[in-house]
């Protein structure tokens, strides 16, 4: 009864929130049509894309804005929640919102490693940040080095890792990035025991730890496929975490010879023998990484409707309906057909 108590109203929150969720049926007309400006006239009938999008120009409708616009309305998302929640939801928002703030942050710092001026414009989510975060958005915005760029975040959580790196001389793009994914995931793992419930805590043990596991196979067969990295260098950026995955596994599959033996070992895995896998996706990480974390968070979210999984299934979601959207109006930008 506590739980149908403390989250009836921010379920219900969310359940209006989903009416306008875009369905497949809608992202298959989105995809039919023949140019951006459609596209994006198209996302304009859905209330949480026009708020954002009603006083956006043709002529200004290139990739970068378009993302920044839609991330806005998933940075307006979360303030709408976080607003509405009571002191045990914004404990777990307070964790989550570091996944947005790292966002950021590889934003300024891929163009601080290209040394080139800020392209995108973060104006306009300063004022979220700025509730929500210590870091200063418009001094990393303005780096244009990388040495810059760690220094400039003295102070916060991020600049421990990154220093390592800097006095190693190793602060290459991928390094910079595995350091704040891997400060990210371990952060939550250590903190969500002591600011959630038992029960809380489990949700979000599963989500996580399939979002960790699914990574790590990502990345080793990318290492595998595209730099041929040995064993010791694939270990080194591996998230030292697991749920589903052993560490007996994770060693066959990172001493693997080939990206085929790899698919191969996966199908033997926990992740592998799943009903809810397509074995045709065996061959595929990232759309068999997407399908088993889809899954996960729609089961807990169902089983747990009056629980902390409702905030984190919608958070995710909303997420990866961006990086959906944000996919249709590119391959309708350069006329490539959806699959």
């Amino acid at each position: 009864m506590g739980s149908l108590i403390a989250y009836s109203g921010i379920s219900a929150k969310i359940r209006a929130m989903e009416r306008w969720r875009i369905s497949e049926e809608q992202f298959k007309q989105m995809a039919a049509l023949e140019t951006v400006p459609e596209a994006v006239q198209y996302l304009r009938g859905f209330p949480p894309y026009r708020e954002i999008l009603e006083g956006v120009e043709d002529k200004d409708l290139h990739r970068g804005t378009i993302e920044q616009y839609l991330n806005l309305s998933q940075y307006r998302d979360f303030a709408k929640l976080y607003k509405f929640a009571g002191r045990k939801q914004r404990n777990f928002l307070n964790l989550y919102f570091m996944h947005y703030e790292i966002g950021i942050l590889k934003t300024c710092l891929r163009n601080a490693a290209g040394h080139k001026e800020q392209q995108h414009d973060l104006s306009m989510f300063r004022e979220f940040f700025s509730r929500h975060s210590k870091i200063d958005l418009l001094s990393l915005s303005q780096c244009q080095d990388m040495e810059q760029f760690v220094l400039n975040l003295k102070g916060s959580p991020y600049f421990e890792p990154l220093e390592a790196l800097r006095q190693k001389g190793g602060l290459s793009l991928p390094a910079c990035e595995n350091a704040l994914d891997m400060l990210y995931f371990r952060n939550m793992w250590k903190i969500k025991d002591k600011c959630l419930s038992k029960d809380e805590s489990r949700i979000i043990e599963q989500c996580f730890g399939t979002k960790m596991d699914m990574l790590n196979l990502q990345w080793i067969c990318r290492s595998k496929k595209y730099y041929r990295l040995p064993p010791a260098e694939i270990y080194a950026m591996l998230i030292p975490i697991r749920l589903h995955l052993s560490k007996e596994e994770i060693r066959s599959m990172a001493e693997a010879e080939t990206v085929e033996q790899v698919y191969s070992l996966i199908k033997t895995t926990w992740y592998g023998r799943l009903d809810t896998v397509d074995p045709g996706e065996g061959d595929n990480p990232n759309g068999l990484a997407f399908h088993i974390i889809d899954r996960i968070y729609q089961v807990t979210s169902r089983k747990e409707p009056y629980s902390i999984a409702v905030l984190n299934s919608y958070l995710y979601f909303k997420e990866r309906e961006i990086e959906r959207i944000i996919t249709t109006i590119e391959r309708i930008r350069y006329g490539v057909a959806v699959k």
